[in-house]
């Protein structure tokens, strides 16, 4: 894929995406429920995890049945206060790069997640793709996504108060960078990268600012247990999916040489100081304060 191919990607660089819309913005219902829904559906131990959208690290110290965790996101200053949070923890490598161009090699996980961040995705098939990649064998794919077939929008639909539709099958961008996706969509997508989903639960049932005023302590414990009803028409949908047989295993990889690839290229990096440098074409990626980052190459 070239960059002029490359779709659109949702920057959170330089925003306040923390406190402005998780702490103290009343969404400690939705924070905790899809906690309960990764503990669940995560392994109970492993050894290299790749959390995709880290953003400012809000999940992932969920992960600590896992060795290591590459914490990645686009964003370098979300990246920053994730470090910040978590302090310099040998088991997170944080990394700021594009995942429809994982700067790793192929099977180095055996872990991955994306959660609350595929809405944000314009090419499903080709996240999919990239995650599969950098998975090994049987690996354990954690996957969110916002559910287009779901109560208020099919009530909206029906009253005509919406004009896309929540029964078809398509992906719906309903904001710019913000997409709806009908679960038979996402089933078919992952079975054609290569998964086959194990479990799936319904999450978030009570994410309406009316039912939000109950107590959120009986919202939770409601929800903890309609997560395991077959109600697939919540917001939000949890999915774990499981890689096939096929493909490379490189768990034993530790040094930056053998976790990491030219995101352009492919080939192999070397480790020079605060540079990870491709031999071959030249190219050039600083390591900043301890983070890789991947986003572009240095001039020069």
């Amino acid at each position: 894929m070239t960059q002029d191919d490359m779709p659109s990607i949702c920057d959170y660089e330089g925003s306040n995406y923390r406190t402005d819309f998780w702490e103290g913005r009343g969404r400690d219902y939705e924070d905790r429920v899809e906690r309960i829904a990764i503990r669940r559906l995560l392994p109970k131990s492993g050894k290299r995890l790749l959390e995709i959208g880290a953003g400012f690290g809000r999940l992932t110290e969920e992960y600590n049945a896992y060795d290591q965790v590459i914490v990645l996101d686009y964003s370098f200053s979300q990246l920053q206060y994730a470090q910040e949070h978590y302090g310099r923890d040998p088991r997170f490598i944080y990394v700021a790069a594009n995942a429809y161009q994982l700067p790793l090699h192929a099977g180095i996980c055996d872990g991955a997640t994306i959660i609350r961040v595929l809405h944000h995705m314009q090419d499903v098939p080709k996240i999919f793709s990239e995650v599969r990649r950098i998975l090994a064998p049987q690996g354990t794919f954690l996957l969110e996504f916002a559910n287009k077939r779901h109560i208020k929008s099919m009530a909206r639909y029906a009253i005509r108060q919406q004009s896309w539709n929540p029964y078809d099958l398509t992906p719906v961008e309903y904001v710019a960078l913000n997409f709806d996706f009908h679960p038979r969509y996402i089933a078919q997508e992952l079975a054609h990268a290569g998964f086959s989903t194990q479990k799936r639960l319904p999450v978030s049932f009570f994410r309406l600012g009316a039912l939000k005023k109950l107590p959120t302590g009986l919202l939770v414990g409601t929800d903890a247990v309609l997560q395991h009803t077959p109600f697939f028409y919540t917001p939000s949908i949890f999915t774990r999916n499981v890689a096939d047989a096929k493909g490379t295993n490189a768990l034993s990889a530790n040094t930056p040489e053998a976790l990491f690839r030219c995101p352009e290229t492919g080939e192999n990096l070397v480790h020079e100081g605060d540079v990870m440098r491709a031999p071959i074409s030249g190219l050039r990626y600083a390591i900043r304060d301890g983070i890789y980052d991947f986003k572009a190459p240095l001039d020069g």
